[in-house]
Protein backbone atom coordinates (compact mmCIF):
# COMPACT_ATOMS: atom_id res chain seq x y z
CA UNK A 1 0.00 0.00 0.00
CA UNK A 2 1.17 4.04 -0.72
CA UNK A 3 2.30 5.86 1.65
CA UNK A 4 0.67 9.03 1.90
CA UNK A 5 2.88 12.26 0.45
CA UNK A 6 3.55 15.04 3.57
CA UNK A 7 1.06 17.71 1.74
CA UNK A 8 -1.70 15.35 1.90
CA UNK A 9 -1.31 15.57 5.90
CA UNK A 10 -0.75 19.60 6.00
CA UNK A 11 -3.51 20.00 3.33
CA UNK A 12 -5.92 17.36 5.69
CA UNK A 13 -4.95 19.24 9.13
CA UNK A 14 -5.71 22.86 7.39
CA UNK A 15 -8.87 21.53 6.55
CA UNK A 16 -10.13 19.93 9.35
CA UNK A 17 -9.60 23.10 11.13
CA UNK A 18 -11.28 25.30 8.88
CA UNK A 19 -14.24 22.76 8.93
CA UNK A 20 -14.44 22.84 12.65
CA UNK A 21 -14.37 26.59 12.79
CA UNK A 22 -16.72 27.12 10.50
CA UNK A 23 -21.04 25.71 10.73
CA UNK A 24 -24.04 26.56 10.74
CA UNK A 25 -23.95 28.65 14.30
CA UNK A 26 -21.31 30.76 12.34
CA UNK A 27 -23.84 31.74 9.42
CA UNK A 28 -26.75 31.98 11.51
CA UNK A 29 -25.76 32.69 14.86
CA UNK A 30 -27.70 32.40 18.66
CA UNK A 31 -30.89 33.70 18.79
CA UNK A 32 -31.82 36.38 21.73
CA UNK A 33 -34.77 37.01 22.88
CA UNK A 34 -35.77 40.80 23.35
CA UNK A 35 -37.95 42.26 26.81
CA UNK A 36 -40.84 42.59 24.17
CA UNK A 37 -40.86 38.90 23.23
CA UNK A 38 -39.38 39.47 19.69
CA UNK A 39 -36.13 37.09 18.93
CA UNK A 40 -33.33 38.15 17.03
CA UNK A 41 -31.22 35.84 14.55
CA UNK A 42 -27.67 37.37 13.49
CA UNK A 43 -27.32 36.04 9.97
CA UNK A 44 -23.51 36.49 8.71
CA UNK A 45 -21.64 35.60 5.13
CA UNK A 46 -19.03 33.29 5.73
CA UNK A 47 -16.26 33.09 3.35
CA UNK A 48 -12.68 30.95 3.60
CA UNK A 49 -9.56 30.18 1.61
CA UNK A 50 -7.05 27.28 1.81
CA UNK A 51 -3.87 26.94 0.14
CA UNK A 52 -0.69 24.68 0.38
CA UNK A 53 2.39 23.99 -0.84
CA UNK A 54 5.46 21.69 -0.80
CA UNK A 55 8.89 20.75 -2.76
CA UNK A 56 11.15 17.93 -1.80
CA UNK A 57 15.05 18.53 -1.90
CA UNK A 58 17.68 16.91 -2.70
CA UNK A 59 21.30 17.30 -1.03
CA UNK A 60 24.11 18.00 -2.81
CA UNK A 61 25.95 14.58 -2.29
CA UNK A 62 22.71 12.83 -1.95
CA UNK A 63 22.51 9.47 -4.60
CA UNK A 64 20.80 6.89 -2.44
CA UNK A 65 17.73 6.61 -4.67
CA UNK A 66 15.77 7.12 -1.11
CA UNK A 67 12.79 9.65 -0.04
CA UNK A 68 13.52 13.13 -0.82
CA UNK A 69 13.38 15.35 2.57
CA UNK A 70 9.76 17.55 2.31
CA UNK A 71 9.25 20.62 2.90
CA UNK A 72 5.63 22.58 3.05
CA UNK A 73 3.49 24.99 4.34
CA UNK A 74 -0.18 25.35 4.29
CA UNK A 75 -2.70 27.89 5.73
CA UNK A 76 -6.01 29.40 5.73
CA UNK A 77 -8.48 32.49 6.57
CA UNK A 78 -11.88 33.18 7.38
CA UNK A 79 -13.87 36.26 6.83
CA UNK A 80 -17.27 36.88 8.72
CA UNK A 81 -19.49 39.66 7.77
CA UNK A 82 -22.67 40.37 9.39
CA UNK A 83 -25.25 41.14 6.61
CA UNK A 84 -28.85 40.81 8.32
CA UNK A 85 -31.31 40.21 11.16
CA UNK A 86 -34.15 38.08 11.72
CA UNK A 87 -36.63 39.07 13.81
CA UNK A 88 -39.37 36.56 14.65
CA UNK A 89 -42.21 38.45 16.94
CA UNK A 90 -45.82 39.61 16.88
CA UNK A 91 -46.93 37.03 14.44
CA UNK A 92 -44.25 38.29 11.88
CA UNK A 93 -41.15 37.44 10.74
CA UNK A 94 -38.94 40.35 9.32
CA UNK A 95 -35.41 40.47 8.01
CA UNK A 96 -33.71 43.48 8.50
CA UNK A 97 -30.64 44.14 6.44
CA UNK A 98 -27.38 45.27 8.46
CA UNK A 99 -26.18 47.43 4.99
CA UNK A 100 -28.62 50.16 3.66
CA UNK A 101 -27.74 48.98 0.01
CA UNK A 102 -31.08 47.21 0.28
CA UNK A 103 -32.85 50.48 0.23
CA UNK A 104 -31.12 51.07 -3.44
CA UNK A 105 -31.84 47.46 -4.78
CA UNK A 106 -35.26 48.56 -4.03
CA UNK A 107 -34.82 51.93 -5.82
CA UNK A 108 -33.10 50.11 -9.03
CA UNK A 109 -35.68 47.70 -9.31
CA UNK A 110 -38.62 50.46 -9.32
CA UNK A 111 -36.94 52.54 -12.26
CA UNK A 112 -38.57 50.47 -14.72
CA UNK A 113 -42.60 51.10 -13.23
CA UNK A 114 -41.44 54.31 -12.95
CA UNK A 115 -40.08 54.87 -16.25
CA UNK A 116 -43.61 53.06 -17.91
CA UNK A 117 -45.92 55.25 -15.42
CA UNK A 118 -44.50 58.30 -16.71
CA UNK A 119 -44.78 56.96 -20.31
CA UNK A 120 -47.89 55.82 -19.50
CA UNK A 121 -48.71 59.34 -18.25
CA UNK A 122 -47.07 61.19 -21.11
CA UNK A 123 -49.33 59.40 -23.73
CA UNK A 124 -53.00 60.28 -22.41
CA UNK A 125 -51.98 63.86 -22.30
CA UNK A 126 -50.62 63.73 -25.85
CA UNK A 127 -54.15 62.85 -26.68
CA UNK A 128 -56.03 64.83 -24.74
CA UNK A 129 -54.23 67.73 -26.91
Amino acid sequence: MEENHPIEGLMETAMESLKAMVDVNTILGDPVETPDGNVIVPVSRVSFGFAAGGTEFQGQNDNSGGELPFGGGSGGGISLNPVAFLVVGNNEVRLLPVDNTAIYDRLVDMIPKVIDQIRGTADQKQFEI
